[in-house]
């Protein structure tokens, strides 16, 4: 829009410079300069623009996704499953004592060499202690082919006592210890292999005499002995 006004503008001046007065011919060249620099300043703008409205923009808009409620659905509602109580009939024992039982002392040690001892006490008089220990002793090995062989090996030994009253009245004691020589209980209760004492039978002793066995004297076939 500003082009043909500024080309008028030139074709006045122009005109103007057509009349030789020397003072208007000064003022029409520096009018012209002007008019000239004011021209290339606009043109240079002009051009500025025109590049910047080529060149793509790189602003893009930038756009919110939208937000919905998150949707809210009512729990399901199930009836709950009616089942009847079990019912388990009290323990029936044959002393009320039995059901107020309760331990007294109680000790558990465990030592790093394999060792330990434990025991307990109870409200109605029962204890019991034990303890054991590693021992070398012989055992069987078996090689890789199942040869066996009798050889020194590591097993434990064991050994304690309990006490306890029966619903009787009768106390019990028993002690017992268990190593190489197998498992030996002691106690006044325990069966006791009856011993049997009888004289062994002796053997008959015969009184003969032993025969003897006859001397042959061979002879060759002319009637004399052969030595």
């Amino acid at each position: 829009m500003w082009l043909p006004k500024q080309l008028g503008q030139l074709n006045v001046i122009h005109h103007s410079l057509d009349y030789k007065n020397p003072c208007m011919e000064n003022q029409n060249h520096q009018l012209l300069i002007k008019s000239t620099q004011y021209n290339m300043k606009l043109f240079i703008i002009a051009a500025v623009l025109a590049v910047a409205a080529a060149v793509p923009s790189s602003y893009k808009p930038e756009y919110k996704a939208p937000s919905y409620p998150a949707p809210s659905y009512p729990a399901p509602k199930y009836p709950a499953p009616a089942y009847p109580a079990p019912a388990y009939s009290a323990p029936a024992y044959k002393d009320n004592k039995y059901a107020d039982i309760t331990v007294t002392s109680q000790s558990d040690e465990r030592n790093l060499d394999g060792s330990s001892q434990w025991s307990y006490a109870q409200s109605d008089y029962t204890t019991r202690e034990e303890s054991q220990a590693q021992k070398k002793m012989q055992g069987v090995a078996y090689d890789s082919y199942g040869k066996a062989t009798y050889e020194d090996v590591m097993g434990n030994t064991n050994k304690g006592s309990s006490y306890w009253v029966s619903p009787e009245g009768e106390k019990f004691t028993l002690t017992w210890n268990a190593d190489d020589a197998g498992f030996q209980p002691k106690g006044d209760h325990l069966p006791v292999a009856p011993v049997h004492e009888y004289e062994l039978p002796v053997a008959p002793v015969h009184e003969y005499e032993l025969p003897v066995a006859p001397v042959h004297i061979p002879f060759n076939g002319k009637g004399y002995k052969i030595y």
